[in-house]
């Protein structure tokens, strides 16, 4: 059975002309589950009960199991079942300016980043649409608030899985569906060169997140093995297109690591490396877990680090800790999980 979370609007009105009916009606239907939170076709109370029967029978409109779910002040962590018993993150953070959700794109990963908890598992498959719309409307319907803003950085490399990342935002950006701006919706990668180059001829107004981590080839190929593939230097290439053809500016995250990443002389030869460039810099803390041997840098390194950015002219910023009291490294509570079976 087809789940009606795959579709984005214009699939929806290419199906109601292909049965011969009115293709306004997938606006209609976007509206009911996205706007009124109606998941079941009977009880739309503006289509026919003949409609809704060929609709119930074609479409599924089942939600994801929550397994477990942890909570701090500031952070939601939420540990979902799909379909066919795979699990997946997502993270819940709560800003002045509203609530922001944090979403995995696939099930496990290959990248193989040595400071993340996800790479350690494997990608077993890729994240639908669906599977990605659905972990907001579980969010927004465990909160009763609307969902402000989406990245999408959690468990997975999102160019790794391109087309089905693309369908999502199309899906959470529409007017008809979640309604979240396309300035709202930032989507993260490692660094897949030929992938950020397609990405910038999409017809979106969505923000572009590098995870850099390192500022020479020796360290970043060390910590991320993509960088065998895509050396700094293609990859800062590739920013400089994105950043030409689209006329927007580039966040790097940079995850800070004691005695790897964190000194003085990186953050001199980061500065140097981006210089000129229309991005900025956010530096992130570590969450440290049992199973990887990297620590968070030092409060004080961590704030020298940021002035030699600052005084070389680099906009940057320090992201707030959230989520210290629960399991918060990206993949930890999946890893914890799978781990127990």
């Amino acid at each position: 059975m087809k789940c009606i979370f795959d579709y984005k609007l214009s699939d929806l009105e290419n199906y109601f002309e292909s049965i011969g009916d009115k293709k306004f009606k997938a606006r209609q239907i976007f509206e009911w589950i996205y706007k009124k939170h109606i998941y079941d076709f009977y009880e739309m109370t503006n289509i026919s009960k003949t409609l809704a029967e060929k609709l119930n029978n074609e479409f599924s409109t089942k939600l994801l199991k929550l397994r477990t779910k942890q909570e701090s002040k500031l952070t939601n962590k939420y540990l979902f079942e799909l379909e066919d018993g795979n699990l997946i993150e997502a993270v819940l953070m709560k800003h002045d300016y509203g609530n922001s959700i944090c979403v995995s794109s696939q099930v496990g990963c290959n990248m193989g980043c040595s400071f993340c908890e996800s790479g350690r598992l494997k990608k077993v498959r890729d994240l639908t649409a669906a599977d990605m719309v659905r972990q907001i409307i579980m969010i927004q319907e465990d909160i009763n608030e609307r969902i402000d803003s989406v990245v999408v950085m959690g468990i997975g490399e999102p160019f790794d899985n391109y087309n089905n990342v693309m369908d999502f935002v199309r899906i959470i950006n529409s007017p008809y569906g979640i309604e979240i701006g396309a300035r709202h919706i930032t989507i993260s990668t490692s660094g897949l060169v030929p992938m950020i180059d397609k990405y910038a001829t999409e017809d979106l107004q969505t923000n572009l997140a590098i995870s850099l981590h390192a500022p020479n080839n020796e360290l970043r190929s060390r910590i991320m093995k993509v960088n065998k593939a895509y050396p700094i230097e293609e990859l800062i290439d590739a920013i400089k297109r994105y950043i030409d053809q689209t006329n927007r500016r580039v966040t790097i995250e940079y995850l800070l690591l004691k005695d790897v990443n964190d000194t003085d002389k990186c953050a001199n030869e980061l500065s140097k490396l981006l210089k000129g460039l229309n991005v900025y810099v956010n530096l992130i803390p570590y969450n440290e877990t049992s199973h990887i041997e990297y620590k968070t840098s030092p409060q004080a390194q961590v704030m020298k680090f940021y002035d030699i950015l600052k005084k070389n002219k680099i906009n940057v910023t320090i992201r707030k800790r959230f989520g210290d009291e629960i399991d918060a490294a990206c993949g930890q509570l999946r890893a914890n999980e799978v781990n127990k079976l």
